[in-house]
């Protein structure tokens, strides 16, 4: 929706910048920062919230002379069009109801003369229309002000049945001259060859057209202008509502891998501290792969989607370090289908349940120990598995999501992401090890290089 940027405040006439700081309700009245703090962000004549407006990315003073011109609403084609077209759409529906009527009672109208009456008393609603409609959009009728907002619109009214009756003076057959029983020109009298008395013409026309103007034309325009109204307060807060779900979503997210970053970061420097006093140059080439991991994951800071062959590159550097720790020990085998290199996947997805792989499954194993790490897509959905050849455990998925901080993190920030379009399921079986499965939508980085997986052993 495009706001009407409007130059200077309501309350105090203060002038606005286009690229300064305002508040603006639903309706478009807009405040200064100072009238807004001291009337509590509640606008004065909507009730409604006032909240910042957007500033113009224009020059200043492109913005500012736009804010001077006329509502969007008389400046909009649309509308004129629409009042052009109803009006127009209710004269030919009026004309052809008087007609059909006159000719069952034998009146000997012609056509031409009621579609002459019908349209100069009909029509001419249509240039007054869009001005009620701006003004009714403007001062919208709520329960806080409907006192004198009602007075302002029966006051409307009263204007609007003078344009009309202008208007419809200016017509040949605008005026119903009762001494001659005719519909006729308001201003000359063809019987008499002379201009009609302009206050008794104005009198009678204004007191014959009052009531059905007001009731007729200019009410239901206020009405149609409060359904517009409410239904863009509406959207508005349906989409302010959205709006707040989403950051607090990306909050959420935000938090959850802040959280697994020290996380993985604590680990590995634990794991170099353990091998300091043994092995200098394996903690050197440990140090040495932990630089390019945080490297990488500062390339990555505030990303939350990323291709999984750039994630497979970061676990790559990871296993590097595990590699440089366990030696022979440790084997890594990759199986990923081709079309799945660039699919969308949650950055720091893999590296927390490899990690998890690692230290409760192949640390606790005398012989060399195996990870297995597999991706396919059937139809719409990715799967991913990591399993190892560790001692596994007995009990229920929870049983196993308690083994790691990591694995916990992993499913709440899938749950945050897809909600119930992912599944993160773990299967262990004592003595013969363990597999997390991980199900999420099938979607491609578009337009995302393939980069090499240099370090990593294939089957």
């Amino acid at each position: 929706m495009k706001l009407q940027m409007k130059p200077r405040c309501e309350q105090c006439r203060a002038e606005l910048r286009a690229d300064g700081e305002a508040y603006i309700c639903s309706f478009e009245c807009t405040f200064c920062y100072a009238c807004a703090s001291n009337l509590q962000n509640v606008c004065p004549n909507c009730r409604g919230e006032l909240v910042p407006r957007p500033r113009r990315s224009l020059p200043v003073a492109m913005a500012d002379s736009a804010g001077a011109q006329p509502a969007a609403w008389l400046r909009s084609l649309p509308v004129w069009a629409i009042s052009f077209g109803v009006w127009a759409f209710v004269s030919l529906a009026a004309t052809a109801t008087v007609y059909e009527v006159y000719k069952v009672a034998n009146h000997g109208m012609q056509l031409g003369e009621i579609a002459g009456m019908e349209f100069s008393s009909i029509l001419t609603y249509a240039p007054l229309t869009p001005f009620a409609f701006a003004f009714a959009m403007r001062f919208p009728i709520e329960r806080a002000n409907w006192r004198k907002r009602t007075l302002y619109h029966l006051l409307a009214g009263v204007v609007f049945t003078l344009g009309h009756v202008f208007l419809k003076a200016a017509t040949p057959h605008g005026y119903y001259d009762a001494q001659y029983r005719e519909w006729t020109s308001a201003i000359w009298n063809s019987h008499l060859h002379a201009f009609r008395d302009p206050f008794v013409v104005l009198r009678n026309m204004l007191l014959a057209n009052l009531v059905d103007d007001i009731s007729g034309a200019y009410l239901p325009t206020v009405l149609v202008a409060h359904m517009v109204c409410y239904y863009r307060r509406l959207t508005e807060k349906e989409l302010r509502a959205t709006q707040l779900e989403e950051q607090l979503a990306q909050a959420r997210l935000h938090t959850l891998k802040s959280q697994l970053q020290p996380h993985f970061l604590f680990n590995t420097l634990h794991s170099i501290s353990s091998l300091m006093l043994i092995d200098v140059v394996a903690a050197d080439r440990m140090m040495t792969s932990l630089s390019d991991l945080l490297r990488m994951s500062l390339e990555q800071n505030g990303t939350q989607i990323t291709s999984l062959s750039r994630e497979i590159e970061f676990l790559g550097v990871y296993l590097d370090i595990e590699k440089t720790r366990f030696e022979d020990r440790l084997e890594v085998f990759f199986d990923i289908a081709p079309d799945c290199l660039d699919a969308q996947v949650p950055h720091l997805l893999l590296q927390p349940i490899v990690e998890n792989a690692v230290r409760h499954g192949v640390s606790r194993r005398s012989s060399a120990g195996e990870i297995r790490i597999m991706a396919k897509h059937e139809e719409t959905e990715l799967h991913l598995s990591i399993c190892d050849n560790g001692p596994g455990f007995a009990g229920s998925e929870n049983d196993g999501t308690r083994r790691g901080l990591g694995l916990r993190l992993t499913r709440e920030r899938l749950s945050a992401m897809y909600g119930q379009q992912q599944k993160c399921e773990i299967r262990s079986t004592p003595n013969e090890g363990s597999e997390v499965h991980l199900r999420m939508p099938f979607a491609l980085i578009p337009e995302t290089g393939r980069r090499p997986m240099a370090g990593i052993a294939a089957e």
